[in-house]
């Protein structure tokens, strides 16, 4: 199995514990053996490992190997914030625009970091939320339709955002904040030039047993974090 950097060996680990090929409490192959496995250097292998024990997935000690964490610790409080209230918050309007939504594979990239093998389709959706009728964030989404009810919420009426974070509970989640230099499509839809310098926020959350969602929000000039220490 031939994989190129750390954060895909941290996700196919992760795809087995979730999968519960490495069940709690139990014992993982050492850096070695994975390495030769996964066709990578030793320090890749230990730089994924590393990274999942600080999030508390692993525990790691000196001679006694590496076990999946039987009682994982959340070392972070991850809150997901509702677009809606956080502009309203700023004393403005929200309403929002489904773009784009249909279901279809997603890239390389995004299958491998949440744990999916290829093939698998995924609901995408591109969704622009406005603050007084203005541009205030571009949504792209990939959300794993087995998690939805039957019949799917209509995320025309209500932002898939504000429906996940009201409705599917999750266990763990990795976030991300860029700035980056705005792409044609995130230019367009923002209505800045291309270039612009853009705050990003990327964010993958899961259940116990699988993926939710991956989705990356670019933010119009001007958006600032806040938050509580």
């Amino acid at each position: 199995m031939g994989m190129k950097g750390w954060e895909d060996i941290r996700a196919e680990v992760l795809r087995r514990i979730r999968a519960r090929d490495w069940q709690p409490g139990a014992q993982i192959p050492t850096e070695e053996d994975l390495a030769v496995e996964f066709g990578v250097a030793r320090a890749t292998v230990n730089r994924a490992l590393r990274d999942l024990a600080e999030a508390g997935v692993l525990e790691r000690r000196r001679k006694a190997g590496t076990r999946v964490a039987a009682l994982p610790v959340r070392k972070a409080t991850l809150d997901i914030p509702v677009i809606r209230q956080e502009i309203e918050a700023r004393g403005q309007t929200h309403s929002f625009q489904v773009l784009k939504q249909t279901f279809m594979e997603p890239p390389v990239p995004v299958a491998s970091r949440l744990g999916l093998p290829p093939g698998i389709k995924l609901l995408y959706l591109e969704t622009l939320h406005l603050a007084d009728g203005k541009p205030f964030a571009f949504e792209t989404r990939w959300l794993n339709s087995e998690i939805l009810p039957r019949p799917m919420p209509d995320f025309q009426s209500l932002s898939a955002n504000e429906w996940l974070v009201a409705h599917v509970a999750y266990v763990t989640g990795d976030i991300a904040f860029t700035a980056e230099g705005a792409g044609g499509r995130e230019a367009a839809v923002l209505g800045v030039p291309v270039g612009a310098a853009l705050f990003i926020t990327e964010r993958m959350t899961w259940t116990a047993e699988s993926p939710i969602t991956f989705v990356r929000l670019a933010h119009a000039p001007g958006y600032r974090v806040q938050t509580l220490v």
